[in-house]
């Protein structure tokens, strides 16, 4: 497995403390925080979740979500404190970079307000109320995992409590059967490619496909300021399907540094 170098000091820090819930443990692959405490785990062989792909709301009194992933299969939840010098971004964004690096596919990102009710979060979508905060104090994303055949899904919630104190709330949730093609929404793909100056879809790698074709035009079209290049072995063909679904052609370059699949940079 790798790991962005910039993340081997950081993953020295780690290690079970004294403080944790008997019997808890870390998930593979996500490095904690350093000083956190576990709090809350769960570890479940068979359940069925549902996960936001979309700001969660009360409507009529109902739970809503724009959109959705619904998925069975065994589950491992782990919920941590945080030090008191640290805010639940921070974990958050540590962990995210930590996620990408080892290939994980973000299928929804959101901040703050934009994610919807706190309150909604930690008690209709996670179960635990120690996760409930200001709106403005959340990060929420959900993430197909490149390990096990890219059948397993992880979800990680950060918050900073009005009390300051910080929790970060990470699961996943290995599939009993295939999932299929999951898309991301726009916002988080334009998210991503304003937060590295690039987003790489390695699974991109032959003919432009309608679905996505349409979805990444919607994702540049948020923000018609943007400028980008493209990059890969079937660039070219991309260029011309984002100029068809109305992506303006002055909008769009070719690189010609190939790799696998398709990779999107900001121009500046």
């Amino acid at each position: 497995m790798r790991w962005a170098s910039g993340l081997a000091v950081w993953l020295g820090f780690t290690g079970v403390l004294a403080a944790d819930l008997p019997g808890s443990h870390d998930l593979p692959g996500v490095p904690r925080f350093p000083k956190a405490e576990i709090v809350d785990f769960r570890a479940d062989a068979e359940v069925q979740r549902v996960y936001p792909q979309g700001p969660v709301r009360r409507i009529s009194n109902q739970v809503r979500y724009e959109a959705q992933v619904a998925v069975e299969g065994s589950l491992t939840a782990v919920t941590y404190q945080l030090p008191r010098d640290q805010q639940g971004s921070q974990a958050f964004e540590t962990t995210r970079e930590a996620l990408q690096a080892q290939g994980a596919e973000l299928l929804y990102w959101c901040k703050g307000r934009t994610c919807g009710s706190s309150s909604l979060w930690a008690n209709a979508v996670f179960g635990n109320a120690v996760l409930y905060g200001p709106d403005d104090q959340q990060n929420y994303l959900l993430a197909r995992l490149a390990d096990a055949g890219g059948e397993s899904l992880l979800a990680c919630y950060g918050i900073t409590r009005g009390n300051r104190r910080a929790y970060l709330h990470v699961e996943q949730l290995q599939a009993g059967s295939p999932l299929g093609e999951l898309l991301p929404d726009p916002a988080t793909l334009l998210r991503q490619l304003r937060s590295s100056g690039e987003l790489r879809l390695p699974r991109l790698t032959g003919e432009p496909q309608p679905a996505w074709s349409d979805l990444l035009a919607r994702s540049l079209n948020l923000d018609s300021t943007l400028r980008v290049s493209l990059a890969g072995a079937q660039a070219a063909a991309w260029r011309e399907a984002l100029i068809q679904q109305r992506v303006r052609a002055a909008r769009l370059e070719l690189d010609d540094v190939e790799g696998p699949g398709l990779v999107l940079r900001l121009l500046r």
